[in-house]
């Protein structure tokens, strides 16, 4: 779950980036200013991380500020799940990622699966939209939405992308490590339960 520390420097840090995209006053963007650098400031104290990648995190974050939405496509085949091994950490998740601009959810999790896995795949059902603060993952320092849509496989076959170096089915009950940054083994007991009972009413946060 998410830390009392990380929460409240993403608190201060949306209530100053949304200060400096609507104050006019060039007194309130100096105290605007002053809460981003505080906010910049708690991270690095509390995660030891440097303060170059956290501003560089940051940095081209302007607007009103909103959570990131992070669409994950649950496709089973014969009672078993599609999952993808990351190169960035060697550890497994449900091909998916961050939505892009002009794409809708549902454009989003095809392009990803493709990607990712190789499958040309169909969005049959949205199961869950849920918030990342209230999951067991590891914290971070964005506020996601996550989303989850079952898809069925149309075509293509098993392939590795640019982010990932294995694409494996899976049963509930052998799971390989997971990816606790993508998603949860709750999350992929949820899914599975999906399968298990197709009536299941979507789930949200």
């Amino acid at each position: 779950m998410q830390t009392k520390w990380l929460e409240r420097a993403q608190r201060i840090r949306a209530i100053a980036q949304a200060g400096l995209a609507f104050s006019k006053d060039v007194y309130d963007r100096e105290r605007y200013e002053e809460l981003m650098k505080l906010s910049v400031e708690m991270m690095v104290d509390y995660s030891q991380t440097e303060i170059e990648v956290i501003t560089d995190l940051w940095k081209g974050e302007i607007g009103y500020p909103t959570p990131k939405a992070d669409v994950r496509g649950a496709v089973f085949r014969e009672n078993q799940i599609l999952l993808v091994r990351e190169k960035h950490d060697e550890l497994w998740s449900l091909p998916g990622g961050f939505c892009e601009i002009g794409l809708s959810p549902a454009e989003n999790v095809i392009k990803e699966i493709k990607e990712e896995s190789g499958y040309d795949t169909e969005p049959s059902r949205l199961l869950a939209v849920l918030d990342s603060h209230k999951h067991p993952h590891p914290p971070q320092p964005y506020h996601y939405y996550k989303i989850f849509i079952e898809c069925s496989i149309t075509g293509g076959q098993g392939e590795t992308g640019i982010e990932t170096n294995h694409t494996a089915f899976f049963p509930e009950d052998r799971l390989p490590p997971l990816s606790p940054k993508r998603n949860t083994p709750s999350q992929l007991s949820m899914l599975f339960d999906f399968l298990r009972h197709p009536e299941k009413n979507t789930i949200c946060d």
